[in-house]
């Protein structure tokens, strides 16, 4: 009897130690070990060290072992951690910045901002990153649900040919912001309807004293003012030079993704359902960039490059099935060490992105062209 209390008192013991020496964490959306490891004062190996069967990319509601010394302090409470100081996440694997930018709900040029080098370098495996906290992502937004005195509305007509994205960059509002503001407008965007726009009193005066300096006008299928009225112009190449690229070419991949899961139609322009070209077509007239109607055609405009000099917002073509000339097109939202991923509207599955790498595509593959610069 003396015995057999002993060893229950042993297991009792042993179990009451190992409750104190861990602490059990269930992992939340957008969370990795930095992450963690910050929330509990410690660093990432202690955590890895505490959990060998771990896998490399944390799931969604699982547990990890907290290892329990002095030195761990309670976690800290999602939002209050949010809204102090950026957070960090890793780079995984076919990662996207837009896909990491829907991931947190902030903006892909919150993203580049919070990180500098991700414009001329692009996202690495393994990299970490700022993710900038909700109170710098409401900056961005300055009229979400915020009082600002120097706020002023304006009534904007819809002038042909225009576009929501180049009415809320001359207001310093986003596509979005501007679909807030006028509901009526998300499907569509009426010639001559009247938009109630709220704005800062500076903008409002810069937009006004601009239409009175230089009115805005139409040159051949290009307007002469876009965006955040940046002059383009075709040159000899039909290269279309714009002054805010690298703006330009994120909500060119940002419009073109948010189609993605969109089925395939032979003809389509429309969310009703794309083609290949037509896919390209939609996505670049919403910023007042007319591409030419077939892959064909579209492979004839720009400059064409190596697959090595490919950019985010370049052209890619294809001949697939065996055809001896181009009858794909999809567009480049990534390159990393040789592999380039685009977004296209494929016959077999829809608006997707793919990569050289699979060995459809990198037989298919014919030429990439620049027609941004």
């Amino acid at each position: 009897m003396v015995v057999r209390l002993i060893i229950v008192l042993f297991f009792f013991s042993a179990g009451v130690f190992s409750q104190e020496k861990f602490i059990k964490h269930k992992i939340s959306k957008g969370e990795n070990l930095t992450i963690i490891a910050k929330k509990y004062g410690l660093k990432p190996k202690d955590i890895t060290a505490a959990n060998p069967d771990a896998p490399a990319i944390l799931k969604l509601n699982s547990i990890l072992l907290i290892p329990n010394n002095e030195k761990t302090v309670a976690p800290k409470p999602a939002e209050t951690v949010a809204n102090t100081t950026p957070s960090l996440h890793e780079v995984e694997a076919k990662e996207t910045l837009w896909g990491i930018s829907k991931k947190y709900n902030v903006s892909v040029e919150g993203l580049i901002k919070a990180n500098p080098s991700l414009e001329t370098e692009g996202l690495k495996i393994g990299q970490q990153i700022n993710i900038p906290s909700n109170s710098t992502a409401i900056e961005e937004k300055p009229f979400d649900d915020l009082k600002i005195v120097n706020v002023v509305e304006v009534v904007v007509e819809v002038q042909p040919k225009e576009t929501k994205y180049a009415i809320a960059k001359r207001y310093g509002l986003t596509v979005a912001e501007l679909e807030r503001q006028n509901p009526f407008i998300k499907g569509k965007l009426p010639v001559g309807y009247l938009l109630k726009i709220l704005t800062t009193k500076q903008k409002a005066d810069a937009v006004q004293a601009l239409a009175v300096a230089q009115p805005i006008k139409d040159t051949l299928s290009v307007p002469v003012q876009v965006a955040d009225n940046s002059e383009i112009k075709r040159d000899s190449s039909t290269v279309i030079r714009v002054s805010n690229h690298s703006d330009l070419v994120n909500q060119l991949i940002v419009n073109a993704t948010e189609n993605i899961g969109i089925r395939y139609r032979s003809g389509g322009t429309t969310k009703a359902g794309f083609d290949c070209s037509g896919l390209m077509i939609c996505t670049f007239s919403n910023f007042d960039i007319k591409l030419p109607r077939s892959s064909i055609e579209q492979s004839r405009i720009g400059m064409k490059i190596t697959s090595t000099e490919a950019q985010k917002g370049d052209l890619i073509f294809f001949k697939t099935n065996g055809r001896h000339q181009i009858n794909h097109v999809g567009m480049v939202v990534e390159v990393l060490d040789g592999e380039i991923k685009f977004v296209h509207s494929s016959t077999h599955g829809g608006v997707m992105i793919s990569s050289t790498k699979e060995p459809y595509y990198e037989r298919a593959f014919s030429q990439v062209n620049r027609i941004l610069d």
